[in-house]
């Protein structure tokens, strides 16, 4: 089976700065090679994510790598704004997400799954899930105008793979070197590496992509799943 992105709109809604470079973006690089525009949605400011000696406006440093991450990418980047702790599934915030959605404008909407470790990430699945229907109701009005159908929704893989079943995989063997550069952007995190609460994260991704592509048969995936309800499914 072969997947084409020509005239798709990706966009990832991921709750952290660094959770697109570990979960979906060779997915993202392979979609833009394919001739898909591609976005990535940080609901997070990634403020509370500070390493053994801390860093002043942790913030604004993690808006900078993301940018940076982002230009390597050749993604368009929106922000949430949110305070890292601050997420929920409630109507402030879903139309915010609403709104991010209407100005890109997404055919596919790539997002954590509910069951990821992290409580940002549980509710950012729950976001995405609701501000990816809600974006194509008229009735629900921000300032720009509601999409024609609700993009499609794949969950992203859970980070070290706990309690997800992949539903398919997508070959990033190509995209592996991106990745790693995107992640080095990250340095405020990357310095964390040693603490007790965290993980190495390049280990990490690459850890992941090979037991993933393990699992498919090549050198490095990403794995996803459909959401599988009324009116969110498409064929492929």
């Amino acid at each position: 089976m072969k997947l084409h992105f020509a005239n798709e709109r990706v966009l990832a809604v991921v709750a952290h700065p660094d959770d697109a470079e570990l979960l979906c973006a060779g997915t993202l690089a392979r979609a833009k090679a394919g001739g898909a525009a591609i976005g990535i949605c940080v609901l997070c400011q990634g403020d509370k994510g500070q390493p053994a000696k801390p860093i002043k406006n942790l913030a604004a440093v993690r808006r900078r790598e993301m940018q940076a991450a982002a230009r390597l990418l050749g993604a368009e980047l929106f922000h949430g704004g949110f305070p890292d702790g601050g997420l929920a599934d409630e109507t402030s915030q879903r139309r915010k997400l609403v709104e991010i959605l209407r100005q890109f404008r997404p055919t596919l909407v790539l997002a954590h799954a509910v069951e990821d470790y992290h409580p940002d990430h549980q509710a950012a699945s729950r976001l995405a899930e609701a501000a990816s229907w809600f974006c194509a109701s008229r009735a629900h009005r921000t300032k720009s105008p509601a999409l024609p159908t609700p993009p499609a929704l794949w969950w992203m893989d859970t980070i070290e793979m706990h309690r997800f079943t992949p539903g398919f995989f997508v070959d990033v063997s190509a995209f592996a070197g991106l990745k790693e550069k995107m992640l080095a952007c990250h340095r405020s995190q990357l310095a964390r590496g040693a603490d007790g609460d965290f993980s190495p994260l390049l280990d990490l991704m690459r850890l992941q992509s090979r037991a993933r592509g393990a699992q498919s048969g090549v050198a490095a995936a990403e794995a996803f799943r459909q959401h599988f309800a009324f009116k969110r499914t498409r064929a492929w």
